[in-house]
């Protein structure tokens, strides 16, 4: 017997399986009863199938295979294609019924940064920032970034805008996933930060890819990601595995000063504390464990005691303070930030030491 539907293309897998199951056997001339009977299966049965109450399982498509020529894969094609129609269509009704969760977070300035693509369609919107979250649903959504078990929860920054924070803190996941580490070397961790000190005198053309590339030698992703609007966070450290940690940096203040004091800090927060804590940096999160990080990052770029005595020489030229930074071996702008923090020097002087950055919109360096 030859198929009738060997060769027949089936533009609409809306419809079920037993549409095509029905013109098959009509086409042959051949009745239910006599598919029931051919097949083995009970006459209830290929009803239920050609009505689409049943589906068309293995067994049964290999039984088809048989009677009617028609592969089995055909009909099991036909009948995962039509249950996955019918359960997009559940889920586009879910959907519309969510469109207004999309208010909780910034999707505007997501897809200004083209973290996700813009759609007119609110669903098809939906859709595609839980694909950037990496979630089913905004359920989901909460109980990934907003359940009792998230650690970073208790900061104080992700609780004033949590929809920018949480965006902001994905797409760092996002691309410290690019990023190939070897198991983190918390002895080898250090020396890279060390070496480090002497790229804060480089452009960031110069110290983005080399400092992402020595830390990912040694377990580290760090990754540049800027902020989002009400995000206000200068960067966070959290650890994707037992041995992969991410420095997230956001280039908040565009001032060398303040991004390499960013990076020590968090890389502190890696050697000094547990895996499971995580940080986020915002100005209202001044815990116990965030003084001590200011301490490390402090303590790495200008060594105390050197910082000491310059500070007891009473040298704040800008010839004295590039000198000084000439010395110790890091930029000059970092010593001038130290010293305004510390009140040693007014907010408003020597500021041209410093180096501004911007972001390169849509491409990977500061």
């Amino acid at each position: 017997m030859v198929s009738a539907i060997e060769n027949r293309y089936v533009p609409d897998y809306v419809s079920p399986p037993g549409e095509t199951l029905l013109d098959t056997i009509e086409a042959l001339g051949m009745s239910q009863a006599e598919l029931a009977e051919r097949t083995g299966r009970p006459p209830k049965t290929i009803s239920e199938i050609i009505k689409g109450k049943s589906a068309i399982t293995s067994e049964t498509a290999l039984q088809l295979e048989k009677v009617l020529g028609a592969p089995a894969s055909f009909w099991t094609s036909r009948e995962r294609h039509y249950r996955e129609s019918l359960a997009r269509q559940k889920d586009q009704s879910r959907l519309q019924e969510q469109i207004d969760w999309l208010k909780n977070l910034p999707v505007k300035a997501m897809c200004a940064e083209r973290w996700i693509r813009r759609f007119d369609d609110k669903v098809q919107q939906l859709r595609e920032v839980l694909r950037f979250f990496g979630v089913a649903s905004p359920a989901a959504w909460h109980e990934v970034w907003r359940g009792p078990q998230v650690a970073f929860r208790q900061s104080k920054a992700f609780e004033s805008d949590p929809g920018a924070v949480a965006a902001w803190l994905r797409k760092g996941e996002i691309k410290a996933q690019s990023i190939q580490c070897n198991p983190y070397d918390p002895v080898s961790f250090r020396k890279v930060l060390n070496r480090a000190r002497g790229l804060t005198v480089e452009p960031p053309e110069v110290f983005q890819p080399q400092l992402v590339q020595m830390c990912a030698d040694v377990g580290v992703a760090v990754v540049f990601v800027p902020e989002l609007p009400k995000t206000r966070l200068f960067g966070a450290t959290r650890w994707l595995s037992p041995n992969k940690a991410l420095i997230q940096l956001s280039l908040r203040y565009k001032t060398n000063d303040h991004l390499w004091f960013t990076f020590f800090h968090e890389a502190g927060h890696i050697l000094l504390h547990g895996k499971r804590d995580v940080f986020i940096e915002s100005e209202s999160d001044k815990g116990a464990k965030e003084s001590k990080a200011d301490r490390f990052s402090e303590d790495c770029l200008i060594p105390r005691a050197e910082y000491h005595a310059f500070v007891r020489s009473r040298a704040r030229s800008k010839i004295k303070v590039r000198s000084f930074a000439d010395e110790i071996g890091i930029a000059p702008g970092i010593v001038v930030g130290r010293l305004q923090h510390d009140g040693k020097l007014l907010q408003s002087h020597l500021n041209s030491l410093k180096r501004h950055y911007h972001w390169v919109r849509n491409a990977e360096a500061a």
